[in-house]
């Protein structure tokens, strides 16, 4: 919804104080647009010491979330396990989701006669219940900030499959990242993942160690720290913000460049934008998409 991108990235620079999520717009995009931001990440929803992590054996793939909400994308992926079951027929995959609006997807799964090889689960507060046995999860979605999900999956030495999605604090340690965004493409990576449980071992132990930086006691720390900065003034609050280490430049080139790629294959509007324009807030303020 290229309205609310418009709406609210203005109110962000007509913020004082704005929170970011995303390393790349923190600390690069957001000051290109006149937006004064600082980065913090989520709280972790498990104890990294007490996860026990998957055994990584059992051929089962996963998805979950919002299963009817567009930006996720399941369609991909459920189209995917056409591809995967022909190589490696004992897969299966499990989509804990909602039940409630996703029609659509009962129906891809029923065309494309997989109903013996895919669940829905439906929702849970428990997921880990599945992640014990879970081989691979697969990551579809159009956007994320700090998926949640994936730290969990990852938290667990799960490896996970994304579209395109390399800008996120989690992006990076035990994931495959593919930019062309089809369900053979993604199929094919999923194969030979499963196919190898060398290198799968590999990736499930590298998604876990990812992990070990994100701490819940030392976040709440800086929240803390970040609250009183803003209570005492704009010197102390740039003074934090300093404190934080930064990607380099060249990463967050190398980042520009892969969206803007999406970008113009996604949104056909798009086709001769570049990255002077994409960091020009004025100049992408007057796109109109319909």
């Amino acid at each position: 919804n290229y309205k609310i991108f418009k709406t609210i990235y203005r109110d962000y620079i007509n913020s004082k104080y704005v929170i970011n999520i995303i390393p790349y717009e923190n600390d690069y995009l957001f000051k290109e647009w006149g937006i004064k931001s600082i980065l913090m990440d989520n709280f972790m929803t498990y104890e990294f010491e007490k996860v026990i992590p998957s055994n990584l054996i059992v051929k089962k793939i996963l998805m979950i979330g919002r299963g009817d909400a567009k930006k996720k994308r399941f369609e991909i992926g459920i189209q995917a396990m056409e591809y995967i079951i022909k190589e490696i027929p004992e897969s299966e995959m499990i989509i804990i989701s909602n039940l409630n609006r996703i029609t659509s997807l009962v129906f891809l799964i029923s065309n494309i006669n997989l109903e013996n090889k895919i669940k829905l689960v439906g929702y849970t507060a428990s997921p880990e219940l599945y992640f014990k046995n879970i081989s691979l999860n697969l990551f579809p979605s159009i956007s994320e900030a700090f998926p949640l999900v994936m730290c969990e999956t990852k938290i667990y030495g799960i490896p996970n499959i994304l579209l395109g999605l390399d800008y996120t604090s989690i992006s990076k340690g035990g994931t495959f990242i593919i930019y062309d965004e089809t369900s053979e493409s993604l199929g094919k990576i999923a194969i030979n993942i499963l196919k190898n449980q060398t290198y799968k071992n590999i990736l499930g132990e590298k998604a876990k160690k990812s992990m070990k930086k994100f701490n819940n006691n030392l976040l709440l720390k800086k929240w803390i720290k970040l609250i009183m900065c803003i209570y005492n003034g704009d010197e102390e609050y740039e003074s934090l913000k300093k404190q934080d280490q930064i990607l380099s430049y060249r990463r967050i080139i190398k980042i520009l460049n892969s969206q803007i790629k999406l970008l113009k294959k996604r949104i056909s509007i798009f086709n001769n934008i570049s990255i002077n324009i994409y960091k020009n807030f004025d100049l992408m303020e007057k796109y109109k998409i319909k």
